[in-house]
């Protein structure tokens, strides 16, 4: 595997149907491999509109199994283009069991696992829990063509402890795919990511979907981009308006040096954290 691997991240805008929203994806993907990506992450809930900002039941219908129709649709279009592909879609495990989850599928086309969002909200613009149970899966990491890597879905990345288990998990890439607000957490959305980046010694790649869609007045900004282990951003930020296809080339070889000088991995003290995980 090259030390040097690069990414693409997609954020855009809700097209009226999740059939026109999977098609509008699969044309990202195929720009992203013209430009030489060899692992892309698309934003939460990639083929709907963010239906959290109200309450009601019709939304179910979007949910389907994972792995399932659209899972299989990328499989074959990341064998076909030698990708490895992050796909956050809405799970329904059975009838009434719904997750806000995350395929994750190798450059070959193979299905690698998931990961269920774990820390659910429920505030105005953001019903999540009407929605998606919490996730029951732990903080998995994949081993893929482009080295181990993890997920971690929008709300999660207010909590440090599903950063921190991933990196002991080996991951060297955390996906951040998520739907937030201008007004709620613009100005947290250029800090948390590149705190946990550096706290947690791996490159992160956040995703944020753009526009105002008919549900509600979440004004969704964009600006997604790729931070590396020293907290730096790789490259512009994107749009906060408009879709945008953010390819960055990121440097894994820089892990091992942030590692070596701050070993805060080394220097963890576990015995001491007992309280930390009490209700």
């Amino acid at each position: 595997m090259a030390d040097l691997i690069r990414a693409a991240l997609v954020q855009t805008n809700w097209t009226g149907d999740k059939e026109s929203m999977i098609k509008a994806h699969e044309e990202y993907a195929r720009q992203a491999a013209a430009q030489g990506a060899k692992v892309i992450c698309f934003q939460e809930l990639f083929y709907g509109p963010y239906f959290c900002q109200v309450q009601d039941k019709e939304y179910y219908s979007y949910a389907e199994s994972i792995p399932g129709p659209t899972t299989e649709r990328f499989q074959a279009l990341a064998a076909e283009l030698g990708m490895v592909m992050v796909l956050p879609m809405y799970e329904q495990e059975q009838p009434g069991v719904l997750y806000n989850t995350a395929a994750v599928v190798d450059a070959d086309g193979k299905y690698l696992g998931k990961y269920r969002k774990t820390h659910i909200p429920q505030v105005k613009g953001f019903w999540e829990k009407f929605y998606f149970r919490p996730g029951n899966l732990g903080y998995p990491t994949f081993d893929t063509a482009v080295g181990r890597i993890g997920v971690y879905i929008c709300y999660d990345r207010h909590f440090p402890e599903g950063w921190r288990a991933l990196g002991l998990g080996g991951a060297t890439i955390v996906f951040n795919p998520s739907a937030t607000h201008r007004g709620l957490s613009a100005y947290l959305w250029q800090l948390e990511q590149p705190a946990s980046a550096v706290a947690n010694e791996y490159f992160i790649g956040a995703i944020n979907r753009v526009g105002i869609e008919e549900l509600g007045d979440n004004d969704f900004y964009g600006t997604s981009y790729f931070v590396d282990p020293e907290g730096k951003f790789v490259g512009e930020t994107g749009d906060p308006h408009q879709p945008e296809l953010i390819v960055r080339d990121l440097d894994l070889g820089l892990l091992a040096e942030v590692r070596d000088r701050w070993a805060f991995y080394r220097d963890r003290r576990p015995d001491a954290y007992d309280g930390l995980v009490q209700p």
